[in-house]
């Protein structure tokens, strides 16, 4: 399979910023952002595949209230969850 890393960045970059919701927006698109390059590209893949969840779950995720997403990427998870959006 052929495939350019920098490609499916712009990709998930593109899909963190534009939501649906400026708040999800925000946090998705800060957290992406600082953390792009730090996953390697299974993780990356598996990124793409966590911005289709919906945002309610990712946001009640991140908040606390869910506490499973179905999403098998642990590194993921763990660096979301740990994330702390500054604004």
């Amino acid at each position: 399979m052929n495939f350019n890393i920098e490609d499916l960045k712009k990709k998930i970059i593109y899909r963190s910023k534009y939501r649906g919701t400026k708040e999800m927006d925000t946090l998705l698109n800060t957290f992406i952002n600082k953390n792009i390059d730090l996953f390697d590209s299974k993780d990356l893949f598996d990124l793409e595949k966590f911005l289709n969840i919906d945002d309610e779950k990712i946001y009640n995720f991140y908040n606390g209230t869910e506490k499973d997403l179905n999403f098998k990427n642990d590194r993921i998870l763990k660096a979301f969850k740990n994330f702390k959006l500054n604004k």
